[in-house]
């Protein structure tokens, strides 16, 4: 009896946030009517309700959530991450690569419309960040010890702008193969870190 795993099932309200952040990423967070959201779902705008208060707590939820989601990430690589810390930096460069290229329009939706954001939630967003950032600055350290806290802090915020600036391409911008890709960021990441500790790589 052959055991096929079973597809996994996304919920009517993920795709309600995944179509929100396409389309709030191609035309502005003003651009978009809450009908046009459910219709990109097959629900009527006035059936979003039943899911979120309005577009309002979309913005909050992916802007919050995919916060939570880097840092919830960055805490389990740092705890799997391997046996020394060049393996756990590589694990985070690494899941920080997967974040850039496979949520672009969450990106771009992030350094447009993070300021319209409720203050609490926008407090909340900046907290995460932070906790993000001092995370990936310990491994730094430990990797290069002749950093100092300011150079590999410069160094983290260096990297993450060089990995995220990927949604600056057009959504059918043509990239090389993913691992391709993927290799390519990692060694330039890599060599932003060796370069803030004097070093070539």
């Amino acid at each position: 009896m052959s055991s096929t795993k079973a597809p996994a099932t996304v919920s009517r309200r993920e795709q309600i946030l995944k179509e929100a952040a396409r389309l709030f990423a191609e035309r502005g967070f003003h651009g978009v009517g809450v009908d046009e959201i459910g219709a990109a779902v097959g629900i009527s705008g006035p059936g979003l309700y039943r899911h979120f208060a309005g577009k309002d707590a979309m913005l909050a939820e992916l802007l919050v959530g995919i916060s939570e989601r880097l840092l919830d990430g960055g805490r389990l690589r740092v705890a799997d991450g391997g046996e020394s810390a060049e393996e756990v930096l590589h694990a985070l460069i690494e899941g920080h690569i997967d974040f850039a290229l496979d949520d672009r329009p969450l990106i771009t939706v992030h350094d447009r419309e993070l300021d319209r954001l409720r203050e609490a939630d926008r407090k909340r967003v900046r907290q995460l960040q932070r906790q993000y950032v001092e995370l990936w600055v310990e491994v730094v350290r430990e990797v290069y010890p002749a950093c100092t806290e300011s150079e590999a802090r410069a160094a983290v915020h260096a990297v993450f702008g060089l990995l995220n600036s990927t949604p600056h391409l057009s959504p059918r911008a043509s990239l090389p193969p993913r691992t391709a890709t993927e290799a390519l960021l990692k060694r330039l990441a890599l060599g932003a870190f060796g370069a803030a500790a004097g070093r070539e790589g």
